[in-house]
């Protein structure tokens, strides 16, 4: 699959730079973690990208309907299976088995905590960021509210490791792919 015909495709469901901007981060991370564990970064990108695909549109039917929408590009059967398994346990019942389903569905909602906490820095950005300081971001249960510290949680048993690992990791991902997250929304807008 060609990554244009990910991005015209999250395009098409996608508006909101808000949905646009996390679509990329997770592109951008689950690269990271392909490249680091030596699986195919583009793949894991695009399943990163298309995540939430259905989510803008259609939140009712979150991870039910993306696989009709990812017939639209004809998406094979372990995308589908991966973007469906990333909402185990809250709207779908696929779930994550494969390290990549397993990474998607941890740092989904801790990428978003990360880039929150980025925000408040006066830096802006998440690469002068501490583990110490996600942590105690991570700890407040008001800050970045809609982000599921019980799914992250979740997320990490899966992978079986440490929350802290899962932290650091996701971090350290994050400030080395962020320059390449805004070019990429540079290039989608």
């Amino acid at each position: 699959m060609e990554r244009k015909d990910a991005v015209n495709l999250l395009k098409k469901y996608n508006k909101e730079e808000f949905h646009i901007r996390h679509a990329v981060t997770l592109e951008s991370v689950m690269k990271y973690f392909a490249r680091k564990y030596g699986y195919d970064e583009q793949f894991w990108g695009i399943a990163g990208l298309l995540h939430d695909i259905d989510f803008e549109q259609y939140p009712e039917e979150h991870c039910q309907k993306a696989p009709e929408l990812l017939k639209e590009i004809n998406a094979e059967d372990e995308l589908v299976r991966a973007v469906c398994s990333h909402g185990y346990g809250v709207c779908s019942d696929v779930k994550p088995e494969h390290l990549m389903e397993k990474i998607l569905f941890a740092v989904d909602e801790l990428t978003g905590i990360i880039w929150a906490a980025a925000k408040m820095r006066p830096s802006k950005s998440s690469k002068d960021m501490e583990l110490s300081s996600l942590k105690k971001k991570f700890k407040d249960k008001k800050f970045a509210a809609g982000c599921s510290r019980e799914m992250i949680k979740k997320g990490a048993e899966q992978l079986e490791w440490e929350l802290d690992e899962l932290l650091n990791s996701t971090l350290e991902a994050m400030k080395s792919c962020e320059d390449e997250i805004e070019e990429n929304l540079l290039e989608i807008k």
